[in-house]
């Protein structure tokens, strides 16, 4: 039975991904950030095994989760992220802080941690990204710088792990039916039509096609993009 760590597992893409693998009967270990959400994903997810740990402050992980992880894993698998549209000449030091540090350092200083159990069991990162991450558009600088970063931390780790056995990929989806881009559309002032966009299990799909990928071949990159 594979271990797989998720995160954002809540709502979205990550909820999608997190109930395909509890329903094909993966061991899940889910990261909250706060009690409350803990207990809300062990509702959801009978069995699965949940940690607390907030990616708004990633050098506290270390602390609260690092010693509770298991010994072999499988896949970490990180999807939780935030963003905050607007011009360069409106963008707050916070906004910029806040996606540099929930998109890209939170992600850098988990699969810190959770490098010797995937070693061990020589599995996969999975960083789900967005096509943000492969150019920008105005308004969405502090987005997609972070998610330009997390593709760098993605090919840099990918060379520096290859020789233990971890795998890495990212996914880039395109504008996906979630809450988040819910949010998006509210800060653009647009109508919100969740039947415009890509469905999360679609994108879960790519995810799964990489994780189930037999080792004689490898996908490092997967751009998913609205079929309509």
């Amino acid at each position: 039975m594979a271990t797989h760590l998720l995160t954002g597992a809540s709502s979205g893409i990550g909820a999608a991904l997190a109930h395909a693998l509890h329903d094909r009967g993966d061991a899940l270990v889910l990261l909250a950030r706060h009690a409350d959400r803990a207990a809300e994903l062990t509702a959801a997810f009978p069995g699965a095994t949940t940690l607390v740990g907030d990616l708004e402050r990633p050098e506290t992980l270390e602390a609260s989760i690092g010693g509770s992880l298991p010994e072999r894993l499988d896949s970490v698998l990180h999807v939780a992220g935030v963003v905050d549209l607007g011009p360069v000449a409106d963008l707050r030091p916070d906004a910029w802080h806040r996606a540099l540090t929930v998109n890209l350092a939170a992600p850098a200083e988990l699969t810190r941690l959770a490098l010797p159990a995937l070693r061990s069991a020589g599995g996969r990162v999975v960083f789900v990204n967005s096509g943000a991450g492969l150019a920008a558009s105005a308004d969405w600088s502090a987005y997609a710088a972070s998610k330009f970063g997390l593709r760098a931390l993605a090919d840099a780790l990918r060379s520096e792990e290859r020789s233990a056995g971890v795998r890495v990929t990212t996914v880039y989806p395109g504008r996906t039916a979630t809450p988040m881009q819910k949010r998006v559309h509210e800060q653009e002032g647009a109508e919100y039509d969740e039947d415009a966009w890509i469905r999360p299990e679609s994108v879960v799909t790519a995810v799964l096609t990489a994780l189930d990928l037999p080792r004689d071949a490898d996908l490092t990159d997967l751009r998913v993009r609205p079929g309509l």
